[in-house]
C-alpha cells in the first residue's frame, strides 16, 4: 500500500455519522515508514455530493487512474487508522493534485505545530 492508493476497506459498524460497510478509502500512510503496523491511516470516501459542505473534505474525480466509478468525496475529517486486514482490493490511485489537496486538508484540521 502506498500514499494515494484507493482501496476497498471493510469499515466496521460504527455509531452516529461514521463511514461503514465496504467504501473506498484513500491510504495516507507511508508503507516505508510503518510497514511493520497492524494498522495502516486511511481517508474514506462518499459518493453524496452534499457532503462538500463539510470543511475537511475535497472532491476525488471518477478517471481511470482513480478506478472510481462516480466522483467521490474524501471525507478528511474522518480520517482513521484501520486494521490491515480490513483493506482489500486495489482500485486505483488519487492524482497529485488531489494528493496536495488532501495533505492541505490534513494540516487544516491538525494545526500548526511550530
Amino acid at each position: 500500500m502506498n500514499v494515494g492508493d484507493i482501496h476497498c476497506v471493510n469499515f466496521p459498524q460504527a455509531n452516529g455519522r461514521e463511514q461503514q460497510g465496504r467504501r473506498p478509502a484513500i491510504v495516507v500512510q507511508d508503507d516505508g515508514y510503518a510497514k511493520a503496523l497492524p494498522t495502516t491511516i486511511v481517508i474514506p470516501l462518499s459518493s453524496t455530493r452534499k457532503a462538500l459542505r463539510f470543511a475537511g473534505t475535497t472532491l476525488i474525480a471518477a478517471t481511470e487512474e482513480s478506478g472510481l466509478r462516480h466522483d467521490s468525496i474524501a471525507l478528511v475529517f474522518q480520517c482513521r487508522a484501520i486494521d490491515r486486514e480490513r483493506v482489500v482490493d486495489q482500485i486505483g490511485q488519487i492524482s497529485e493534485l488531489e494528493r496536495k489537496e488532501i495533505f492541505a486538508e490534513l494540516a487544516k484540521l491538525m494545526g500548526r505545530f511550530e
